[in-house]
């Protein structure tokens, strides 16, 4: 997401104003789906989020951050939502949502397989099993406030004609053969898990949490952007988190501590992961299609087919 940066200039001033911080020292540290500015004022520090435009609409944004304020309370490691003078916690300016949470410290955990800033990447696994876990127990005691709106990882969310990252069986540069082993195996998966409707463990779930939204600080491990976060499958919150731990070279060591760690807080039937990770492998050839003219998105594009492909071949249904 790309501003000019006169009109975000103009979105931050208000911003500032709206939380009391007029004056204040303002850096950008990341523009991808949204932009995030560090906030340095009267020796505090706080992150300043400008949403993409489009994405989650007012009342989504007001819903993740009641979700994310009630995980802070109940322990998680997260960024705190900031409320404004107002007491609300984001506020709609110039056409943009903005928020201000907590600044966190740390760097992320990896990207794409390196884990330089993690010094012992099985024992963060082992961390971040018992932090999902400890979310999805939080979550589930939580009474939700009333008009509270999320995505839906569901079957229709994952497989119906309008999935949320897209319909991944149309991407244009799929093979003929490989658009029918995803349109198979698509048409598959929906008739498993139609026959396992009000089986699986379902609630709210981060849905990205990989390791560029988990901060290392230390000894500590904060999780971040919840962006993507709403109702799904618990099984495909695991496979998110699984799925990229693939592309390191310890994948088996770093699975075997995730669940581990997940188990010993809450139980959890692990009969179908491999399909939710052939699903969670399968969004991101939807997703990708609207970012193919980004820089490195055609590399992005044929490792995610190729990753999908391999999962699709590791199930039987």
């Amino acid at each position: 997401m790309i501003w000019g940066q006169l009109m975000n200039d103009a979105i931050i001033a208000k911003a500032l104003a709206l939380w009391g911080l007029e004056g204040a020292e303002v850096s950008l540290i990341a523009a991808r789906e949204n932009a995030v500015y560090r906030v340095r004022f009267e020796g505090a520090r706080f992150a300043l989020r400008l949403h993409r435009a489009g994405y989650r609409n007012e009342a989504e944004l007001h819903s993740e951050l009641a979700w994310v304020d009630m995980l802070s309370k109940g322990g998680l490691p997260l960024p705190r939502p900031v409320a404004a003078k107002d007491g609300n916690f984001c506020h709609l300016v110039d056409g943009i949502v903005v928020d201000i949470l907590t600044w966190l410290a740390g760097k992320p955990m990896g990207t794409n397989g390196d884990m330089s800033s993690a010094p012992n990447p099985s024992v963060v696994y082992h961390a971040l099993g018992q932090s999902m876990a400890r979310m999805h127990v939080l979550s589930d005691q939580w009474q939700m406030p009333a008009h509270f709106t999320r995505p839906s990882w569901d079957l229709d969310g994952l497989l119906g004609s309008h999935p949320v990252w897209g319909r991944f069986w149309e991407n244009p540069t799929l093979s003929g053969p490989q658009m029918q082993q995803f349109t198979d195996i698509r048409t598959r998966a929906a008739a498993t898990l139609e026959a396992h409707r009000g089986t699986l463990d379902y609630g709210l779930i981060h849905a990205d949490l990989v390791p560029e939204n988990v901060l290392i600080d230390g000894s500590k491990i904060h999780l971040i952007d919840f962006d993507d976060g709403g109702f799904g499958f618990r099984l495909f919150d695991i496979a998110t988190t699984l799925n990229r731990a693939r592309r390191t070279n310890a994948y088996e060591t770093f699975r075997q501590s995730f669940l581990q760690s997940y188990l010993s807080v809450r139980p959890i039937d692990l009969e179908l992961l491999p399909l939710f990770q052939t699903l969670r492998a399968l969004t991101y050839v939807g997703w990708i299609v609207p970012r193919m003219e980004e820089p490195g998105a055609s590399a992005r594009n044929k490792r995610f087919i190729s990753e999908a492909s391999y999962w699709a071949k590791q199930i039987s249904l």
